[in-house]
């Protein structure tokens, strides 16, 4: 049980990127658990425990600033759930490289994302019926990669809300955190009737992402975004290339051809 405690601070950590971007600690934690010989399932189902957590601490905090759209939120985090009953159902047996070279580019998109995500913002749209559609499908999707991945599905909705909804950033990262309250705890349910995660890890990671979430959704009042955003994206491109770096050495790069 000693040996695990490292797991709180690599959690913390997790949990305050996580709650300041709005897109869950999951991009730290599952690379950094792969990294050490985690199965896939355990990693991402691992994970999903602390970006709850977190989310759990984020919303608290957002919603005294006042900065959460409810309403969106709620109807978005309802619509990931049949899509996080899959993407936990299909992670099963998902070969360890695969799930490497897969991850490796979400943590791009990721990347990108943070980088760029000044730039994309817009002015608030009209929502049209097309655009409804398109919602729709994209939380569903959203859903699969948060319960594949372990990441909560942030990637998908915080570009979502912004570019699509015209919502600013500040309001988005908040609703965001609202969403993988509904997107993680479903991805939960359904790994751990799967067997999947380690219950002990679990909590320990759980523990760190609650307080780093609180903390997270203070600093993000105040914080310097440009040197945060240049950071994590450095880190999370390095963590990219040596996840398809690994995969290409074991060989298993081939089978996607």
């Amino acid at each position: 049980m000693i040996d695990q405690l490292w797991l709180i601070p690599l959690g913390f950590v997790a949990g305050i990127l996580g709650s300041m971007i709005g897109l869950g600690g999951g991009i730290i934690i599952v690379p950094i658990l792969t990294f050490l010989g985690f199965p896939p399932t355990v990693a991402a189902s691992n994970s999903l425990f602390a970006a709850f957590s977190n989310s759990v601490a984020s919303t608290i905090s957002y919603s005294k600033q006042k900065r959460i759209e409810y309403s969106l939120g709620l109807k978005l985090g309802l619509l990931a759930i049949p899509g996080t009953i899959l993407g936990a159902i299909i992670s099963t047996d998902v070969a360890p490289d695969i799930f490497k070279i897969l991850f490796g580019f979400v943590l791009i998109a990721s990347s990108a994302y943070i980088f760029l995500r000044k730039q994309i913002e817009s002015r608030e749209k009209r929502i049209s019926k097309q655009l409804i559609i398109f919602i729709i499908g994209a939380s569903f999707f959203a859903g699969i990669i948060s319960s594949f991945f372990g990441i909560g599905g942030g990637i998908i909705f915080v570009p979502l809300m912004i570019v699509g909804m015209g919502m600013s950033m500040k309001r988005a990262a908040p609703t965001s955190q609202l969403i993988l309250l509904f997107a993680s705890l479903s991805g939960i349910i359904v790994h751990s009737i799967l067997g999947h995660p380690d219950f002990l890890q679990s909590g320990f990671l759980a523990i760190g992402s609650f307080f780093g979430g609180l903390v997270g959704a203070k600093l993000s009042l105040s914080v310097k975004e440009r040197n945060l955003k240049i950071l994590v994206s450095v880190v999370l491109l390095i963590t990219a290339v040596k996840l398809f770096f690994d995969s290409l050495t074991n060989g298993s790069f081939s089978f996607l051809f």
